[in-house]
């Protein structure tokens, strides 16, 4: 079938339905997943559980190691390594089939990576890395099969751990992004080392060594069997720290959802408050109320001032804006950020429209720190938010245009009277 896909080229489903009949197969012969350690006692499962679980097993395997043949010398290499570790641990059981089969691979492996490492002059293609990763699954488990259940269980996942890891790292990416599953992309762990700077020798050498090390941490289980429990923490601290230096724009995208779901309480809080301040300003009528609205609501929550700039003229004193006050733009600034608001380096500008045509100017909600994140759904204030905000100042300016031009028709009176009485006199 590998063969085939290199002259011809398959569609996913076709290569994972022959994949499926080969795992099949290997059930049928006897090597396959009959028990899961600590589950269901240690007991053997029953085929309908034995047979699926070998048939993904198969698949994870037989297509991590195409999934890293992306460059020279990558998957021939991780091959070799994880070749001898089954053969040590054949050994060890002992298995002899099984070693035979293994030091086989091994050694027709590193013949070939001889002619495949960097700059290479011949290449695995699916027919190679496909057939690769089918030897190295079934081996896995006909050579776990003698070690104590829970071993038999962790041994093959720790000495394949470098392929598992970036197969599972592929289809989580490729889910959390909702891009389809089988489509290819250049950002496998091997891809991200390069676009780190190193060269293509150094990024296959590094990748050998994660490979030796799963392959040790295994071979500790043989000899160490407590020590399960401490391998797999070491395992999974590594693999961690690793993943965040790769610097997986889709991880650190869930990593910030699942902060936000720990501040969900907070996040939660915020939004009643903004809720409640938009009832508020329903009925304020000035700026000074208005104004203490906005700081008790949006101080809590991580803002250090609000900006309006009003569509048309701004023909107010400085007085009548208190507790604002006008900028050179001709904007309104109410800060009580303890230090003079110059450049800020967040600013959020949302357009203040009440009704579906009338619009007012433009709110700017302004942040003087980013070392923390914002406990809040921008989306709240778009809304019913925005909305009353609108009317609020619509209002307030209102009733500031009926002073002034109460003020105004004050001094025209008087200056009427002063006239009659010039006229008088």
């Amino acid at each position: 079938m590998g063969l085939y896909d290199d002259v011809y080229s398959l569609n996913a489903y076709w290569k994972f339905a022959v994949e499926t009949v080969a795992a099949a197969g290997l059930y049928a012969g006897g090597y396959g997943i009959h028990n899961l350690g600590l589950v269901h006692g240690g007991q053997t499962l029953g085929w309908e559980y034995c047979l699926p679980l070998t048939v993904l097993w198969v698949l994870l395997i037989t297509n991590a190691f195409n999934f890293i043949d992306g460059l020279d010398g990558l998957a021939a290499g991780s091959a070799v390594f994880s070749a001898m570790v089954v053969f040590v641990m054949s050994l060890i059981t002992p298995n002899g089939l099984v070693a035979f089969l293994s030091i086989a691979l091994a050694g027709a492996t590193l013949g070939f990576l001889r002619f495949n490492f960097h700059p290479a002059t011949i290449f695995l293609g699916d027919s190679g890395s496909l057939f690769i990763g089918f030897m190295l699954a079934a081996l896995a488990l006909a050579g776990s099969q003698k070690a104590p259940t829970i071993v038999a269980v962790a041994i093959p996942i720790v000495s394949l751990g470098f392929p598992i890891l970036d197969v599972v790292l592929a289809v989580a990416r490729r889910f959390v992004a909702k891009k389809p599953l089988f489509d290819g992309d250049k950002s496998h762990i091997h891809h991200k080392l390069v676009r780190r700077g190193l060269s293509q020798r150094d990024a296959v050498l590094t990748l050998y060594a994660v490979t030796a090390g799963f392959g040790f941490m295994s071979l500790i289980l043989l000899q160490q069997r407590r020590a399960i429990a401490l391998v797999l923490a070491v395992a999974g601290i590594g693999i961690f720290l690793g993943v965040q230096q790769l610097r997986y724009q889709e991880f650190a995208e869930l990593l910030s959802v699942l902060q936000r779901v720990t501040r969900r309480r907070q996040i939660l809080a915020n939004h009643v408050a903004i809720r409640h301040a938009a009832e508020k300003l329903r009925e304020c009528q000035d700026l000074g109320t208005m104004c203490q609205i906005l700081r008790d609501t949006l101080e809590p929550i991580g803002f250090d001032a609000v900006r309006f700039l009003k569509s048309g003229k701004n023909g107010f004193s400085s007085s009548m804006l208190q507790p604002m006050h006008y900028l050179p733009d001709g904007a309104w600034l109410y800060s009580w950020f303890a230090h003079e608001i110059a450049e800020p380096p967040w600013e959020l500008k949302l357009e203040l429209i009440n009704g579906s045509t009338n619009r007012w100017g433009y709110l700017s909600l302004i942040r003087m720190s980013n070392e923390s994140p914002l406990p809040l759904d921008l989306n709240m204030l778009t809304t019913e938010f925005r909305c009353s905000l609108s009317g609020a100042i619509e209002r307030a300016t209102a009733r500031l245009e009926k002073i002034e031009n109460l003020g105004e028709d004050e001094r025209n009176q008087r200056t009427r009277a002063i006239g009659a009485g010039t006229m008088a006199d």
